[in-house]
């Protein structure tokens, strides 16, 4: 939004300051009366709050009740504060279905975890599933060099060549080098991205696979209230107890699982 005044020219009539002066000056109020001190408290309290009010006009302090009832107020604005800003006591406001924390009935939460790195290690289905996604990569990258030496043996022939052929046919062949360049250009990134997105979609299905199998190994077994991942490589956790390790019972049980299902694929 642009501002029209210019704040850089100086302003020539300054009487506008000299009125306003001394119009606050002649509303300026006068020098307050001195307020006498409270009498100390009477003995017989007034309303059964404590004190005795004082007379209206000589004492402004307040009795020993009143100054109870505003720090009682005080905290409560305070709580009020901290449950408004913070969102103490109410769903997320960003997500009003969010669940209520979960607490364990014996006020204890069961906590284990897995090693990742382990676990991909040693489980079968994801050994396989690398060994796939090599052999993947490894045939997209041989398809990418067959075409770009077969590309780079005819437009050396056609250097040799090319002076021997009829001027249609010179126009005809670097045509077609021009399309299978271009082509070329782009083959490459394709078939990156053919890889990015099988080795993805593996990831997905080994996630799932093991996310079902910790879940019906939790209900079956344990019951712990939590199952935490650890890595070398970006773990959270600095140190955790080795009695919470579960990671051999997983790899275990997943590749038990993995030897059934793969067992019955060939059967049938």
């Amino acid at each position: 939004m642009e501002i029209n005044q210019d704040l850089n020219k100086p302003v020539e009539d300054n009487s506008l300051d000299t009125i306003e002066m001394k119009e606050m000056q002649e509303q300026r109020p006068a020098n307050p009366e001195p307020i006498e001190a409270c009498p100390p408290p009477d003995d017989t309290p007034a309303d059964n709050c404590g004190c005795q009010q004082p007379e209206k006009g000589k004492c402004k302090c307040k009795c020993s009740c009143t100054a109870i009832l505003n720090a009682v107020l005080l905290i409560g604005l305070v709580l009020i504060y901290i449950f408004h800003f913070t969102g103490i006591g109410t769903h997320s406001k960003y997500n009003p279905s969010a669940s209520e924390p979960v607490i364990a009935e014996d006020g204890v939460l069961k906590i284990a975890y897995v090693d990742s790195d382990t676990l991909l290690a040693k489980y079968q289905y994801a050994i396989d599933l690398q060994a796939e996604l090599n052999n993947y990569k490894e045939a997209q990258e041989r398809n990418y060099q067959q075409q770009m030496t077969s590309f780079q043996n005819d437009y050396q022939k056609y250097l040799r060549e090319g002076e021997n052929m009829t001027l249609s046919q010179q126009q005809a062949k670097e045509a077609e080098l021009k399309q299978r360049a271009e082509r070329l250009s782009t083959l490459e990134a394709e078939l990156t991205n053919k890889v990015m997105q099988k080795q993805m979609n593996s990831n997905i299905e080994l996630l799932n696979r093991i996310f079902a199998y910790v879940r019906e190994y939790n209900a079956a077994n344990q019951q712990f209230d939590i199952i935490l991942r650890r890595t070398f490589v970006d773990s959270p956790t600095l140190y955790m107890n080795p009695a919470m390790d579960i990671t051999d019972e997983i790899v275990n049980g997943l590749n038990e699982e993995y030897k059934s299902v793969k067992a019955k694929k060939e059967n049938n």
